[in-house]
């Protein structure tokens, strides 16, 4: 029998295809069934014995009992290998959905199907795709055993989710993984740093953006793209010079970057806005806040760290003109940060406090940005509701 920990869109998706699944949830209280048959039990019912194979959600805890108990945990990916055509897996801190949505936009014709991180899981996408692209998460791939790419796209690895993994070194390890396993013929393109990995895969590193079009000769100046999007875009397009023999600039160039990552826009009176609620760790703002340096910044900041140091984001504000409002479970701690290097700072604790006091000060000579460097989950039920609720208090006054 299928085992499944914890009742979100991954697990769901796999409940519905295949039925007769047991689902273990905190939220389940006693013994029930849901609408497709199977059945919802709390976690303390939970015996081995019953159960062929465990899988697990793709965040759901380390330490939570269930894991504990289970005898033969198998991750959404290595469940679903048999299945899997050629694939082409994204991952890295920043950057993942943007260059899996590229990629989805130049392959689509050629029979691609996106999934993964990305919002579809693998039980919702078809065997008789001739390519899954798939962005893949750190939580998926600490999981993941046997399950490889056929091209790995590994975007720049900086802290992110280390309250789950425990340190950086096993975030990073959990990105490195599906090198170690990568056979002859297949391709990683993966940062300079490292161009030592032990590796059967055939690897092209990148310093940067201008690096990564040098050696794939490809034309960045026709790229409309700028920075964060850049990186991304020059990782699609190796992937379709590398399958396709050559780039198509001017259908590239169509496509649009999804909303709540550097999301610019104008009110009534015709200031400026930024919502870059996608911006959910430190390496997100950290490049948002290099694309507005020179103006005169009104900064939201706040939620769940995940863990993660935030002092190079405050050496990073030290030299800018920038005014923060701090917001989430970590107000506290973006206020003593603020207080340290000099700069002025709200405890809002609430987006809608926040922007109350944003609207009182906020000209046309100011640049207000949202990108809380921290996920959203503390007080919203994704970062798509965070920056809606930005959006309509922006507009609404």
């Amino acid at each position: 029998m299928i085992t499944l920990f914890g009742y979100g869109k991954t697990t769901k998706a796999i409940a519905k295809r295949f039925k007769n699944c047991q689902i273990f949830d905190d939220h389940f209280k006693e013994k029930s069934l849901d609408e497709f048959g199977n059945v919802l039990l709390p976690p303390p019912a939970f015996n081995p014995k019953n159960s062929d194979i465990q899988i697990p959600s793709p965040s759901f805890p380390l330490n939570h009992p269930l894991m504990k108990k289970a005898t033969n945990i198998v991750s959404e990916y290595d469940f679903f290998q048999k299945d899997m055509p050629y694939s082409i897996w994204i991952s890295g801190t920043n950057g993942k959905t943007t260059t899996t949505q590229m990629l989805d936009f130049i392959f689509k014709e050629k029979g691609s199907e996106c999934g993964g991180n990305i919002g579809n899981p693998l039980a919702n996408l078809s065997k008789s795709d001739k390519i899954w692209i798939l962005e893949t998460s750190s939580y998926m791939l600490y999981q993941t055993k046997i399950a490889t790419p056929n091209i790995y796209l590994l975007l720049p690895v900086k802290p992110d989710h280390l309250s789950w993994h425990g340190s950086f070194k096993e975030y990073e390890k959990a990105k490195l993984s599906p090198l170690h396993r990568m056979s002859e013929g297949s391709i990683a393109i993966i940062p300079e740093t490292y161009k030592n990995i032990k590796t059967s895969s055939h690897i092209i590193t990148y310093i940067d953006e201008y690096d990564l079009a040098k050696k794939l000769n490809i034309k960045i100046e026709r790229v409309k793209f700028q920075a964060p999007f850049l990186l991304d875009a020059l990782l699609a397009l190796a992937c379709e010079k590398i399958l396709l023999g050559s780039v198509d600039y001017e259908k590239f160039n169509q496509f649009k970057t999804d909303a709540h990552k550097l999301e610019e826009f104008k009110d009534k009176l015709g200031r400026v806005w930024v919502n870059d609620s996608k911006g959910t760790n430190l390496d997100a703002t950290l490049e948002a806040i290099k694309r507005y340096k020179d103006k005169n910044l009104i900064l939201i900041l706040g939620g769940d760290d995940k863990g993660v140091d935030l002092t190079p984001l405050f050496e990073a504000l030290k030299p800018l003109q920038v005014r923060v409002f701090a917001i989430g479970s970590n107000t506290d701690k973006i206020v003593d940060f603020c207080h340290k290097i000099d700069k002025i700072v709200t405890s809002s604790i609430y987006l809608e406090n926040a922007m109350k006091d944003i609207q009182k000060i906020h000209t046309t000579e100011t640049t207000v940005l949202l990108s809380p460097a921290a996920a959203s989950l503390d007080q919203f039920s994704s970062y798509i509701a965070r920056g809606n609720l930005f959006k309509k208090l922006a507009l609404d006054f």
